[in-house]
Parts: C-alpha cells; sequence; structure tokens
C-alpha cells in the first residue's frame, strides 16, 4: 500500500492562488515530475507531486483486469483524491490543475472522472482511463465544461489510442470540455508540441 508522501515546490498553500498537482510515471519520481511545473506555473501557485511506494502507482498493465492491480490501485486512488481534498481545503478546486504522465496520466484521468468536479485543467501526457474494459457507471460528478487534455502516440508501446478515445468520450459523458491530439510517431515522452498545446488550452 502507498504511504502519503507529498513532495512540495511554489507557494505555501495556505499562500497561493491556484494549484497544481502533478502524478509521475512507473519508476520515475514526484522530484523529476515536479520539473514539468516550471512550463506552466508563475508565482502563484502551490505546486506538489505524490510519490508512488517503490516508484509505481500499480504492479501492472492499465489494461489489466483492476483486480490484478489491487490493492495498489486503490491505495493510489486514495492517495490522490485525499491531496485534492486536502488542497481544495485552502484553494477551490476550480483553480486546481491535474498533471500526470503515463501511469500517471492514467491515475490522474481515473481519479477525475470517479470525483468529476469543475477543475481548472486535467492533463494526461499519454494516458487512459484504467480496466481491461471501461465501465462508464464507475464515473461520477460533472465536471461543469472543466478542459481536459490527453496527449498520445499513434505508436505508443503502453496506452493505445483506441484507449485514449474511449477516455475522451467518457469524459465528456460527464461534462468535460476534451481536447485529444494524437501525435505521429512520437516516442514516450512529453513533447514541445503537447506542453505548448496545453498553455494554449489552460494556462
Amino acid at each position: 500500500m502507498h504511504t502519503y508522501h507529498i513532495i512540495e515546490k511554489g507557494r505555501p498553500l495556505h499562500e497561493a492562488n491556484k494549484a497544481l498537482i502533478l502524478l509521475h510515471g512507473r519508476g520515475s519520481t514526484a522530484d523529476d515530475i515536479l520539473t514539468l511545473s516550471n512550463e506552466f506555473c508563475d508565482d502563484t501557485f502551490y505546486i506538489a507531486a505524490s510519490q508512488a511506494t517503490g516508484n509505481t502507482w500499480y504492479p501492472y498493465s492499465f489494461l489489466v483486469d483492476e483486480s490484478q492491480n489491487e490493492p495498489w490501485l486503490s491505495s493510489a486512488v486514495e492517495v490522490v483524491k485525499r491531496l485534492i481534498d486536502e488542497t481544495s481545503q485552502h484553494i477551490p478546486v476550480h483553480q486546481i490543475y491535474l498533471m500526470g504522465f503515463s501511469q500517471g496520466a492514467c491515475l490522474t484521468l481515473e481519479v477525475a472522472a470517479r470525483y468529476a468536479q469543475q477543475y481548472a485543467g486535467v492533463v494526461a501526457f499519454t494516458g487512459g482511463l484504467i480496466g481491461k474494459q471501461l465501465a462508464p457507471e464507475k464515473y461520477k460528478g460533472d465536471f461543469r465544461k472543466a478542459k481536459v487534455y490527453i496527449g498520445n502516440s499513434d505508436i505508443d508501446p503502453h496506452v493505445p489510442v483506441i484507449r485514449s478515445k474511449e477516455s475522451k468520450k467518457i469524459m465528456e459523458s460527464l461534462g468535460a470540455d476534451v481536447t485529444l491530439d494524437v501525435f505521429p510517431g512520437m516516442a514516450h515522452t512529453v513533447s514541445v508540441k503537447e506542453i505548448n498545446r496545453v498553455k494554449e488550452l489552460m494556462f
């Protein structure tokens, strides 16, 4: 099970006007993903990244039956939901951005869709909702036109484009304004094109 380990950056939570919550990919760290905030945040932001125990949010692919990734998946969801809830005690949800890469992008979308609210923005750099087959009834709430960005490659080895497209439909059914960009031949990384696109859409 995951310990609740948050790395912080930027303005102190009780002084900030906006927040960015970041989730790292498999094998990476909170410190690594925090550097991405330099692309989006000014000095009004509280920035927080949760560290997965063992640097992995769940052991297997996000495309296997959810039971195979338990209890780690449920623990990961709880950690992220707790971080959102604690942040929203000081900063309104409509000023909170959620962002992740790869495994962290999948977890970002999963938590956002399970607890849909009017976030400032939800960003998934190479991601999709979690499960062998998606169950729309699992997702609740109303994004109230919150902007969601999903980026992917047409040849990504971990996240098939079809899952990103399925995720877009579910997020839209919950009231999100979703942009999906598919980049031909893109490596498994966060690209400059994606960063610039998110800046245009949300920041």
